[in-house]
């Protein structure tokens, strides 16, 4: 029998070592020697907590999915990024790769499953079931993305011959949905709520919590109250709480928060980083190609609870002043010092002070002294942090679902449900409240959400998930879900004039930006005083849903392409 070796490293947090695994050709992917002792088997599932089957991710921090929103753009525009250019195919090299790491886990999932019983008799039972509750949640997580992006897809549960792999057929995504239930549910009742270490495993909250989002993606509003409640409801070691600071939450200090339900550890010393330049300001030696738009900017609410078209507190000319404190954690501030250096995208600005060189620089932040600083004017600030510019990598742990998410999950659930009551105002609030620092009970300290109205609620809803969750990567889906993408996803991208047509007294923004019940900005009142950056195009006649891969299709007849493509 042909055999071939794959070396697989292991973090450390889960095991400081390499092992090589003895594996057969890809039609039939074990072996007589492996999944024979408790090592192996753990090797085995702690291979798929491989970012790339979890979050897939550009060269930088951020979600992936992000960069298919309104929340954020990358300099380069449809040749980049087909899903805003409305140019998304079947030949789409990302798309493509997302099927194909899918399934990857998907057949290393079923694999194990398939010989875990070979180290059952020097392996715990208690060990052996934990461990494939750890399997199925992490093949249940890679259906739940597969159905939510591509509708019906083959539910493989065992490795297939390559002749029978070609010939697999769709199932519907409601079938698959039922299945994934039973699939949480045994990993909730078989997985720890805690392993009383450090070490970052899946536990009984993940379940609960994957669970809980696949239902609201479903529109399964009643799984997804129940879900969520449950891990809320969760006491004792292993309950989760909101993080003091949200701020923080996403730095090196975050990682062992307790409002962390997982993250995926990232470790410059085991060599698993990202090269995070395209997210540095071009001061701080980054090339400022990952922008925030000003959509999201424009997202974030004043401090009295109104949108900025609404609050006598905004100022377009101080955009970042009396508004929600999660914007100036999430997007650096103008006029402030960030990486070593004053933030100022000013056209005047041509020099700014250097509080790592305690000395006067050249502004390179601004488009009048460096052309392609950053077009919309803005830098993320989330999750950043200095080490970043001085190593030129970052390896903070990849954040896949926090407590917040839960918490606004059940708060949606209960409004589509027609139960808005105190206890969707308490799940609100908690998140609202610790943006300012202060405890949910103190009203008086920042916009407590009073109303009961459910139009007025969702509305809420929509925009607290936008604000609190801004470059986590839940955007794109949320717009898909809500229908939202044919309106916000046809909008143009706008940035600042160029230096030369810059209006002085209108620096940074002309005027109060319209934005609509959807939350959605309008800026074609603004005519000359907003550049165009690019303009976004979204086919509503099929890009809910993604193509399966062109080879796919190609390969096997049973596959059906989504429609229009």
């Amino acid at each position: 029998m042909k055999k071939f070796i794959i070396t697989i490293c292991i973090l450390a947090v889960f095991i400081s070592s390499c092992k090589k695994l003895d594996l057969n050709v890809l039609d039939s992917p074990s072996t007589e020697s492996f999944y024979s002792n408790q090592v192996e088997l753990e090797l085995a599932v702690n291979d798929l907590y491989r970012l790339v089957f979890w979050s897939p991710v550009k060269e930088t921090t951020g979600s992936w999915e992000e960069f298919f929103s309104d929340n954020c753009y990358y300099r380069g525009g449809a040749g980049s990024n087909p899903i805003i250019a409305g140019s998304l195919n079947s030949s789409d090299g990302n798309v493509a790769t997302y099927w194909t790491d899918s399934y990857k886990a998907i057949a290393r999932a079923n694999a194990f499953l398939e010989n875990k019983d070979r180290a059952a008799g020097n392996t715990s039972g208690a060990i052996i079931t934990r461990l494939e509750a750890e399997a199925r949640l992490i093949r249940a997580f890679q259906y739940a993305k597969l159905i939510s992006h591509f509708g019906d897809v083959p539910l493989i549960l065992k490795t297939l011959p390559i002749a029978e792999a070609s010939q697999v057929s769709k199932t519907s995504k409601a079938e698959i949905y039922v299945f994934l239930k039973t699939e949480f549910d045994f990993a909730a009742a078989n997985l720890p709520q805690t392993y009383g270490t450090a070490v970052k495993r899946l536990s009984k909250g993940a379940a609960l919590a994957f669970k809980a989002r696949t239902a609201l993606y479903m529109e399964d509003w009643k799984t997804a109250k129940e879900a969520s409640l449950a891990v809320m409801e969760l006491t004792g070691a292993g309950a989760y709480m909101l993080n003091a600071s949200y701020a923080a939450l996403f730095q090196k200090a975050g990682e062992s928060s307790a409002e962390i339900i997982l993250s995926i550890p990232r470790d410059q010393a085991q060599k698993v980083f990202g090269v995070p330049d395209d997210m540095l300001t071009r001061n701080a030696g980054g090339f400022a190609a990952t922008m925030p738009t000003r959509e999201l900017v424009d997202a974030f609410e004043c401090t009295d609870g109104k949108p900025i078209n609404e609050s006598a507190l905004y100022n377009p000319l101080n955009p970042f002043a009396n508004r929600d404190p999660r914007l100036a954690a999430t997007v650096v501030p103008f006029n402030t010092y960030w990486l070593g250096y004053n933030y100022t995208p000013h056209p005047d600005s041509t020099q700014v002070w250097s509080s790592k060189l305690g000395r006067k620089v050249t502004n390179n932040d601004t488009r009048s002294v460096a052309p392609f600083a950053s077009f919309t004017g803005f830098m993320f600030k989330k999750g950043i942090e200095q080490s970043w510019s001085d190593a030129h990598a970052e390896d903070n742990d990849a954040i896949i679902i926090r407590y917040a998410e839960i918490l606004i999950t059940y708060a949606e659930a209960k409004i589509e449900l027609g139960e808005a009551d105190a206890t969707v105002l308490e799940a609100l609030n908690k998140v609202r409240a610790r943006a300012y620092g202060v405890a949910a009970a103190q009203v008086t300290l920042y916009p407590a959400v009073t109303t009961l109205d459910a139009a007025e609620l969702k509305r809420i809803v929509r925009r607290e998930r936008r604000v609190e969750f801004a470059f986590e990567g839940l955007r794109y889906m949320d717009l898909i879900r809500w229908k939202l993408a044919e309106k916000a996803l046809t909008r143009p991208i706008i940035g600042m004039p160029d230096p030369a047509n810059q209006n002085r007294a209108k620096f940074p923004f002309p005027g109060v930006t319209p934005i609509d019940m959807d939350g959605i900005a309008d800026y074609s009142r603004f005519g000359s005083d907003v550049k165009v950056l690019f303009n976004r195009n979204f086919d509503k006649t099929k890009q809910y849903l993604w193509p399966i891969p062109i080879q796919e299709v190609r390969l096997n007849p049973n596959l059906i392409q989504n429609p229009n493509y």
